[in-house]
């Protein structure tokens, strides 16, 4: 072994050769090497089942152990509470013999053992960001009692907290942690493989003036399995044939799982339920065991958990249909494929889900299956393309043939952030001075963007709706309705959770939904079907029985998904190819040649007012195109991600061009452009606008538009304005890529 074993304590080295480790894998010698040799932050970032815990925590034991720490040494943040819990198993059988404690700190963990760290505190703390805002905000001097002589935060699943106000929070809580205590500890992020570590290194190093270590290892590189098959369908055609068709598709995936350790992905709640229900369907007429689960986030913490003991210990296959809350770390065991229905959110994700499978160097296999329906009536040519399924092509051809991932985007005015870490603050400390306040939050490096000006105008705002007032000595403090929500336990996470109803079968729980069913109604959850027996408004709760059959369920899904410019140019280089890609099957094929078909026959219909084709373009496919829908309406078909693309509707407005972004789903397809001027006005409006950009300060905003963020209804309006022009829109990404 590496001379590294040498350096490990001495219960790590016996838990390796209890274990039978033949050798130390190279991003445990290299981690080992940074966190032993440097004093800077590390970020370590392999593919799932790669070693990262481990490269981490055991070099970080044998220092705890050499050097103990007179408070807790190591405070370990996960974004979920069975991460947490998965971990924590694995830790106590490494440190068993060590005599470092392991205290879970969640809302589910037991109070005892929380109240004996406190009594003594020593050893790792797992918690979430949420319990550390309630640490931080609730008993701040228990927080420094416990972390006085903290040595290291590890930050798992880091790629989750890097693009979301979840993540700002958490750097907001780690350097108010730092400034109670006096200074930072060293930083250790562990991340799914990332396309570019610099955005992340910027992350991992906010507020802590160090610089960030990334080992560079030679992952042996993965056999992959990817196919992708094409269902077309014929919902709105009720007959013998249109439900064979569907049939079909669902005889596909139950083919995929069957007798398989996997996961079926969706990127629905609505979605996933209805696959399961599908396939126990197909099981019980084919007389098969059932060996279906379901884990979304609307399922009991039992059940989630029942589900997580089962794919791990079970001794026969099993399949479980999921959302992204399995796509993180939890170690289900050995999973021989995913099953995926429709397209990864990201390409981030398609790896995510991709590394679920494959470990300790096996071939890592993915299907993906794509159902559309052929029964909808002629419109106009992009309305009748699923593209999702062409973006679907274009992120497995980013990540196969160039290991591209999307970058790290950090927003620079997160308002609704602000209001909440300045409530959270003003709460622990009682009342504090204005210019006290504003040097404290505003120096956070997450708010160096935002001006004293603007803080001003948020505080004003806060005093005037009763969020904060003025004390007797003109310190601010939190006022009568301000009291109201940081009171409330919801107030510690800043994201959203809709207004849920608890569903209830005699005792259990099976989860929650956001609809208040009336009795009779059926639905379904947790891959059953169940029928209202009582609906209880004041408590918020349904109680049902089973049924048998299938039901439906409508979620109110929520999100914002943004698309990065580099998967539209890559579905522009897919419209435009002939190429017949290996992993597709002759239905999808067939599917895509059609597609490309229609894009340049609408084109090629419209040869008179196409102009300006690009170099190497395919004659007639829509790529950097304008094409004539009727004599008033225009499609443009820039191919740029969602923020240049906004921003290019926002300047053809400026310019007099009745404009609006077309999205499928989610996906900006193109401009839609309604007016009386002539195509060469449109063209040479567009390329003026390459020549010159745009200056997106000057755009006229609807006064309705905003990033949707938890604590908004506190913001003024016009800072919401300019949040939503500084980091929804990029006029450079438009200009550089139009």
């Amino acid at each position: 072994m590496s001379n590294i074993f040498s350096r490990y304590a001495p219960f790590i080295q016996d838990y390796i050769y209890r274990n039978k480790w033949e050798e130390l894998r190279e991003i445990q010698v290299k981690a080992a090497e940074a966190i032993f040799d440097t004093d800077e932050n590390v970020l370590l970032s392999s593919g799932t089942a790669s070693g990262k815990t481990e490269a981490a925590f055991l070099p970080v034991l044998t220092q705890l152990w050499e050097n103990p720490s007179a408070s807790v040494g190591v405070l370990y943040l996960s974004p979920l509470k069975a991460l947490i819990n998965d971990q924590f198993e694995r830790l106590e059988e490494l440190l068993e013999e060590a005599g470092i404690p392991v205290t879970r700190w969640h809302g589910d963990a037991s109070a005892a053992a929380k109240k004996r760290v406190m009594k003594r505190p020593q050893g790792i703390i797992q918690t979430t960001p949420e319990s550390l805002e309630s640490m931080l905000m609730r008993n701040s001097s228990g927080a420094f009692r416990l972390f006085s002589d903290l040595r290291y935060v590890i930050i798992d699943e880091m790629h989750y907290f890097m693009d979301n106000d979840r993540g700002l929070q958490l750097l907001c809580l780690l350097e108010r942690l730092a400034r109670l205590i006096g200074y930072h500890p060293r930083r250790i992020g562990l991340s799914a493989t990332l396309g570019d570590t610099s955005g992340a290194e910027t992350w991992l190093n906010t507020d802590t003036g160090r610089r960030c270590v990334t080992p560079i290892t030679h992952e042996k590189g993965r056999s992959l399995r990817l196919s992708v098959r094409f269902f077309p369908i014929k919902e709105k055609i009720p007959n013998s044939d249109s439900r064979l068709l569907l049939q079909n598709y669902y005889d596909y995936l139950f083919e995929s799982t069957w007798n398989k350790r996997c996961i079926l992905f969706s990127n629905s709640k609505g979605e996933v339920e209805e696959n399961i229900a599908h396939l126990k369907k197909i099981a019980a007429e084919r007389r098969l065991p059932d060996n279906y689960l379901v884990h979304h986030a609307n399922i009991s913490p039992a059940l989630r958990e029942y589900t997580e003991q089962k794919m791990k210990s079970s001794e026969q296959p099993v399949c479980t249909g999921a959302t992204v809350t399995l796509e993180l770390g939890i170690d289900l065991g050995s999973l021989e494929r995913i099953v995926q229905t429709g397209c990864p959110l990201t390409v981030s994700g398609l790896v995510q889900r991709l590394g679920r499978t494959g470990r300790r160097g096996g071939v890592a296999e993915m299907r993906f299956a794509f159902r559309w329906d052929m029964s909808l009536p002629p419109q106009e040519f992009y309305k009748e393309i699923n593209w999702d399924f062409i973006m679907c092509i274009a992120m497995i051809l980013l990540y196969t043939r160039e290991r591209w991932i999307e970058p790290t985007y950090l927003p620079k005015l997160p308002y609704s952030l602000l209001y909440h870490q300045t409530m959270s603050w003003l709460s622990s400390q009682g009342s504090v001075k204005p210019p006290e306040l504003a040097r404290y939050i505003l120096t956070m490096g997450v708010f160096r963007h935002i001006s004293k000006e603007d803080y001003l105008l948020l505080l004003r705002h806060m005093l005037e709706n009763g969020q904060i007032e003025r004390g007797e000595d003109g310190a601010l403090l939190i006022g009568d309705k301000g009291e109201a929500a940081v009171n409330n336990y919801e107030f510690l996470a800043v994201f959203s959770v809709p207004s849920e109803f608890s569903v209830r079968c005699n005792a259990e729980e099976i989860g929650t939904v956001q609809t208040p069913f009336p009795e009779k109604a059926q639905f379904a959850l947790a891959g059953q079907a169940w029928e209202v027996t009582e609906l209880d408004l004041k408590e918020r709760r349904i109680f049902v029985k089973h049924i048998p059959g299938i039901s439906a369920n409508m979620w109110q899904d929520t999100g914002n998904e943004y698309v990065h410019t580099k998967v539209m140019q890559k579905i522009r280089e897919v419209l435009r190819s002939d190429e017949r890609y290996a992993f597709l099957d002759e239905t999808a094929n067939k599917r895509l040649d059609d597609i490309r078909r229609a894009c340049r026959s609408a084109a090629l219909s419209a040869s008179s007012v196409v102009s300006g084709r690009i170099a190497g373009s395919a004659p007639g496919t829509p790529g950097g195109k304008v094409v004539q829908i009727t004599p008033t309406l225009y499609a443009v078909f820039p191919f740029l991600g969602t923020r240049a693309c906004m921003a290019l509707m926002y300047e053809l407005r400026q310019r007099g061009f009745g404009a609006n972004v077309w999205l499928h789903r989610y996906i900006p397809v193109c401009i839609e452009v309604k007016t009386d001027r002539s195509i060469e006005q449109l063209e040479a409006a567009l390329a003026e606008i390459k020549r010159s950009g745009a200056d997106k300060y000057t755009f006229k905003i609807p006064d309705n538009c905003e990033i949707s963020g938890k604590y908004n209804d506190y913001i003024p309006r016009e800072l919401l304005r300019k949040q939503y022009v500084e980091d929804y829109l990029d006029a450079v990404d438009m200009q550089e890529n139009l």
